[in-house]
């Protein structure tokens, strides 16, 4: 399974990329890509030509998604064209995924077969940009993104296997407030996985 790392975003409430941001030291997008490294035999950064990205260690870069429709599903769907298998999708903005959680969805998607995805929800909300797509999916996803659908319909709409993580592992880093409470943050014991 591929690892892939979301971060074709225009980043506006940031005021630029999210993926190269620093938090605590590192790129923002280095802490989901130490969360899938230890499941995943390959982890990429999925991103639009041009948008700057960090160099982190051992992670590919994939920077040739179309630069339309800019749409979430449009990155899934790019990383299962590269990867020609399934991808464990992480957006680069969720630094507090741990290792374990993506095991959980590993384990259900395991425990089912060739289910169409396996996608997390938290606080009873499905979180599309955390989740387990096979290549099936690549083609509902491409034109999701390309008729504007919301991420969400398109994602419940391919029957996925839900899996309960807590909320704070799909908590989102989108304005500057975010980025500065993560700061403070990450400077407390992680939770343990």
């Amino acid at each position: 399974m591929v690892g892939a790392i979301l971060a074709g975003g225009a980043g506006r409430r940031m005021a630029g990329s999210k993926a190269a941001r620093m938090l605590a030291g590192r790129p923002l997008a280095a802490y989901p890509a130490a969360a899938l490294r230890p499941s995943c035999a390959r982890v990429a950064l999925v991103a639009k030509p041009g948008d700057e990205l960090p160099d982190i260690a051992g992670v590919e870069l994939w920077d040739g998604e179309p630069s339309e429709p800019r749409h979430p599903a449009t990155g899934i769907a790019y990383a299962l064209d590269q990867a020609d298998e399934r991808v464990l999708v992480c957006a680069c903005d969720m630094p507090f995924v741990t290792d374990g959680d993506c095991r959980r969805l590993i384990d259900a998607a395991r425990d089912r077969g060739e289910a169409p995805a396996v996608v997390a929800v938290a606080g009873g909300a499905l979180q599309p940009v955390l989740g387990i797509y096979p290549p099936s999916a690549l083609a509902p996803l491409a034109a999701a993104a390309a008729s504007g659908a919301r991420l969400v319909d398109a994602v419940e709409a391919l029957g996925p296997v839900l899996v309960e993580l807590p909320v704070e592992a799909v908590r989102s880093v989108n304005t500057e407030e975010d980025l500065a409470a993560a700061e403070r943050e990450l400077g407390q014991p992680r939770r343990s996985t």
